[in-house]
């Protein structure tokens, strides 16, 4: 009796165990809507930080050019990762994102509510490019990654401007 030559498995529902997961599909959300945010990040970023320093006046007083400039930057990148997220119609890209810069801006010793303010000013930007569908999945990964951010702020070392009096009272006067 011969040996049959062994064949392996190949599936596309399940991925080879050593590999982890298999990548999101790209064409599983809004493709076009996302190719529209990844064209339009330069001015939605814009945008974004215009309405980021309408809700706060004093990110101008903190930020020189220099820091506008890369809070404008930091906003563009935003997009893109939104962008991802709207064509996998999947919040994860944008949540991940938050979670791997927030170290980041800690270092740098940008507040967290500052990216906040940014991603807040991209949900404001969004509608004039996205329809009702894409919006949503945009509005889903806006959340997400907000609430990463949010989360990571609350530990020690983001630089928001920290209450007096209860500074008063840890510090023992």
């Amino acid at each position: 009796m011969a040996a049959s030559p062994t064949k392996t498995l190949d599936s596309r529902t399940v991925s080879h165990p050593s590999l982890g997961s298999p990548p999101a599909d790209p064409t599983a959300g809004f493709p076009v809507a996302a190719r529209i945010i990844q064209v339009g990040a330069p001015s939605l970023a814009a945008r974004a930080l215009e309405v980021a320093l309408d809700r706060d006046a004093t990110l101008r007083e903190r930020n020189d050019e220099i820091g506008l400039r890369q809070r404008l930057r930091d906003a563009e990148l935003l997009a893109e990762r939104i962008a991802l997220s709207v064509a996998t119609d999947d919040p994860s890209p944008s949540r991940e994102y938050a979670d791997w810069t927030a170290p980041v801006y800690r270092r740098k010793r940008v507040p967290l509510d500052d990216v906040i303010n940014l991603l807040e000013g991209l949900r404001v930007a969004l509608p004039s490019v996205l329809g009702p569908e894409e919006r949503a999945s945009s509005d889903r990964a806006i959340d997400a990654a907000i609430a990463q951010y949010r989360w990571h702020r609350r530990i020690a070392g983001d630089a928001r401007k920290r209450n007096r009096f209860l500074q008063f009272i840890y510090k023992g006067g």
